[in-house]
């Protein structure tokens, strides 16, 4: 394979790598060799995450050969490891020579990297790109939830991911678990040293060695030099220390990462309501009856535990109950005075709450421990009137691992108090209102619960948390993070490498325009005011129409919200629209539900690959399933339509907190992100992202219509992704744009078709 030398490291690439890649890969190593965070945007088909996965790994065994042969010497002078951080390494290479083998420091001293993506779908693609490249040999481990890897055949097919948990922690405990039982010795195979296994394989392996993929997993992560796991695994405290994470000298690696600060401020953030108080109550006077019943035995036992030992007694059951018997008085007395909206609170109001059930700093954890062990109970036991449940318990129990998330009391809870709102609101109104922002909310009864909504709006307050475990680089990358300077506002961590990279395609491979009006002339605006009229969705539909005859083969039409889509599909099917669109293209609609999106996708591919068909048009939403991830490249996307700009629910309570959370925050850093350009920002990154479906690799070409005469703004134009900009064109009516797109496909079938049969049958051999 091709040989690049980047600052002093040898990268191999299994190609002779573009220009833009070798950009890419010069500011992940300097990243990484001074320690430093960078926040790098490279667009889709630019090889962005073979470029992250040879540059970081070439520069790890470049490292891991400096230690190897400095690993017998007490003091080491390393000069790229830089700063405060070579200090502190060669600090503790010296106590750990003085205390034992050399062994010891070099396994201390060894950074080891962190690749965590969205989906596991996306961590799959990204171990693909790693076999393909000469560093496949590697150490590798992957990290997936129990839904994923377990194969036991009982717990497996529980539904709820919690009762999953606890049926199999009281397996492994009880040494029932055939499949568990032998990870111990089936984990020095050579079989799993010599694969990068992805979680699909590790199943596979799983069974074929009999056993349990989850638990092999951890073990082989132990030795791993990268590690591919979901963002939540990484950003969610809770689930760092289930998994046995340790961030200590790690290189973290966030690919895909436009979606970070949504992710971050979710992990750190939890709702809970009356009813989930009760059902807490419940469920301990559940076990208390259980207890009672069981008046033959004076232990309490779980059912196929070998009799084990109680680990709660009746009075730990009674001080448990009292304690939620107490916070549920706490919640009723709460007045919302705003019914119809609801009340917002200051982040430590959360704490104020707790410590009327006598819930404060250091009595949490012994509540989370007590509150784990009888949700093991109800989780197991066959005797409980509640089998399989404490679903509440565990909720509550979650809420005290967020809310309680720090040793150091006073420091933490002044972060809170910046960085969280408690917003609360009566239990009936959420129920019946599902935030259609425009409807006027219903009215509802004074006694109502509660619903208390504990809510983070700092990204920052995560990816804080993530360097103060030790973590030596962390580099932040996507196709879409486009304006880079609101978006590092946002991380609330130093960036101090920061690359918009251009594409590697020509300009003759793209076309690109604003246009801001129909065939029949009237304005296509997707805003609040004229999305209903029908006029508007008759030009838009003539619109759609009038391109499924111009673009060849694949056709995506992007739409707001699912809502717009459900409307503007009712009034072209009432006219006849949809009829005659239909029998020029096909037309496939995303839906929300797993089983069947999978099912439409593959119809549509099916339909883009019958050459007696015109190809098809796929009908989708901004942040939906199709615009996250999915690869519609070559035939499969010749176009993408976006209907308008995908704004967020005006009147959604999180979203108007959010806003006013980062006008506080400007009172002190004029320079910071507004509400309201973070509200726009939330639709143009949304845009972005629909727009990468297509012009997926260098030889690819694409049209790319923005039709909404909004997009015409300035204002919006400098937030599309950098690579885009030089190319937008305003198409002021239609015959123009018709004329443009007939011309570009010409040319580019013509030049380009070539090259890709030419790849084809490359790849086929």
């Amino acid at each position: 394979m091709p040989e690049v030398t980047i600052n002093n490291v040898n990268v191999n690439f299994p190609f002779k790598p573009y220009s833009v890649q070798e950009e890419y890969m010069t500011k992940v190593i300097e990243c990484l060799q001074n320690s430093k965070n960078g926040v790098l945007e490279s667009p889709t088909g630019t090889g962005k995450t073979l470029s992250l996965l040879c540059s970081s790994l070439s520069w790890l065994l470049t490292k891991k050969a400096q230690l190897q042969a400095q690993s017998i010497v007490g003091g080491i002078e390393t000069p790229d490891f830089g700063g405060h951080f070579f200090k502190q390494l060669k600090n503790k290479l010296k106590d750990a020579a003085g205390n034992s083998d050399s062994s010891t420091s070099f396994n201390w001293a060894m950074p080891k990297i962190i690749y965590a993506s969205r989906t596991h779908s996306q961590l799959s693609q990204a171990m693909q790109e790693l076999k393909r490249s000469s560093y496949k040999h590697v150490n590798v481990a992957v990290l997936g939830s129990r839904d994923q890897l377990c194969i036991h055949p009982e717990v497996s097919k529980e539904t709820n991911s919690s009762n999953k948990v606890h049926m199999c922690h009281s397996k492994v405990k009880s040494r029932t678990c055939f499949y568990y039982n032998n990870v111990e010795t089936r984990k020095e195979d050579p079989f799993f040293k010599q694969e990068v296994l992805d979680i699909e394989d590790l199943v596979k392996a799983g069974q074929k060695f009999k056993c349990c993929p989850y638990f092999l997993s951890r073990e082989l992560k132990q030795n791993a030099d990268i590690t591919f796991m979901p963002y939540n695994y990484l950003l969610d405290a809770k689930s760092r220390k289930s998994q046995g994470i340790d961030l200590q000298n790690s290189i973290i690696l966030l690919d895909e990462a436009h979606n970070i600060e949504k992710t971050c401020e979710e992990a750190a953030s939890l709702q809970i309501c009356s009813t989930d108080i009760a059902m807490c109550i419940d469920e301990v006077t559940a076990v208390m009856e259980d207890m009672a019943n069981d008046v033959e035995q004076n232990d309490f036992v779980i059912e196929n535990s070998g009799n084990v030992q109680k680990d709660f007694s009746a009075d730990d059951l009674c001080i448990l109950k009292a304690m939620f018997l107490e916070l549920e008085k706490a919640i009723d007395s709460i007045k919302v005075v705003k019914c119809n909206e609801g009340d917002t609170h200051p982040g430590g109001y959360i704490f104020e709450l707790l410590e009327k059930a006598q819930l404060t700093h250091g009595k949490e954890q012994l509540v989370i421990e007590k509150l784990d062990k009888i949700v093991l109970y109800l989780t197991t036991t066959s005797t409980s009137p509640f089998t399989r449940k404490g679903n509440a318990l565990q909720k509550f129990s979650d809420l005290l691992r967020i809310v309680f998330n720090s040793s150091n009391s006073l420091y933490y809870r002044e972060k809170v108090k910046q960085c969280y709102k408690v917003y609360i609101q009566l239990e009936e109104s959420k129920k019946n209102h599902k935030y259609d922002t425009w409807e006027t909310k219903k009215t509802v009864l004074k006694n109502d619960g509660k619903v208390i909504s504990y809510w983070c709006f700092c990204p920052g307050f995560s990816m804080q948390q993530l360097m103060e475990q030790g973590v030596r680089s962390i580099v932040l990358t996507s196709g879409t993070l486009s304006p880079l300077k609101p978006f590092i506002s946002e991380l609330g961590i130093p960036i101090e490498v920061q690359l918009e990279n251009p594409h590697i395609i020509k300009g003759d491979q793209i076309c690109v325009g604003v246009l801001s009006q129909g065939p029949d002339g009237f304005p296509l605006n997707s805003s609040f005011n004229t999305r209903n009229n029908p006029k508007y969705i008759a030009s838009l539909g003539r619109t759609i129409l009038n391109f499924s005859c111009i673009i060849p083969h694949g056709l995506l039409v992007f739409f707001p919200s699912y809502s717009i889509m459900k409307k503007c599909r009712e009034e072209w099917q009432n006219t006849g629209l949809w009829t005659k669109i239909a029998e020029r293209k096909p037309i496939y609609v995303e839906s929300q539900y797993k089983d069947s999106f999978i099912n439409v996708m593959n119809e549509y591919y099916e339909k883009i690959k019958d050459p007696s068909s015109k190809g098809a048009i796929f009908m989708a939403v901004c942040r939906g399933k199709v615009s996250e991830g999915l690869d519609f490249a070559n035939a499969n996307g010749r176009a993408v339509l976006i209907t308008g700009l995908p704004f967020p629910p005006l009147k959604d309570p999180r979203i108007i907190l959010k806003q006013r959370y980062l006008e506080e925050m400007r009172t002190n850093n004029k320079e910071a992100l507004s509400g309201q350009e973070w509200y726009q920002l939330e639709a143009s990154r949304a845009v972005n992202q629909a727009i990468g479906r297509i012009i997926r690799h260098k030889n690819d070409y694409g049209a790319i219509i923005l039709c909404d005469c909004r997009f015409d703004n300035p204002g919006f134009k400098k937030h599309l992704s950098a690579w885009l900009r030089p190319y937008i064109k305003n198409f002021t009516n239609f015959g123009i744009i018709t004329k443009n797109l007939r011309d570009f496909f010409k040319y580019a079938e013509h030049d380009y078709r070539v090259t890709e049969r030419a790849i084809k049958q490359r790849d086929e051999r």
